[in-house]
C-alpha cells in the first residue's frame, strides 16, 4: 500500500481519483526515463517516488475541464 493515502492526495473537492492515477503514471514514467537517460539508479521504484512528489507539491496536476 502507498502512503499517503489517495484521500490526502485529492485534496480539492471535485477532483477526480483516475486524474490522480493517471498523474502518478505519468510522473513515474518521466522519473523512471531520465533516471535511464542518466543512468542513474533510484532509491525507490518510480511509483512510490512520484506519489511523493505530488504529496509534496514538487508535481501537480489539473483536472480536465469538463465543459
Amino acid at each position: 500500500m502507498l502512503y499517503p493515502s489517495i484521500n490526502k492526495l485529492v485534496k480539492q473537492p471535485g477532483q477526480c481519483r483516475y486524474s490522480l492515477v493517471i498523474a502518478v503514471a505519468k510522473e513515474a514514467r518521466v522519473i523512471a526515463e531520465r533516471a535511464e537517460q542518466t543512468g542513474e539508479t533510484l532509491p525507490e521504484k518510480p511509483i512510490k517516488m512520484a506519489v511523493n512528489a505530488i504529496a509534496e507539491g514538487k508535481a501537480s496536476y489539473k483536472e480536465a475541464d469538463t465543459n
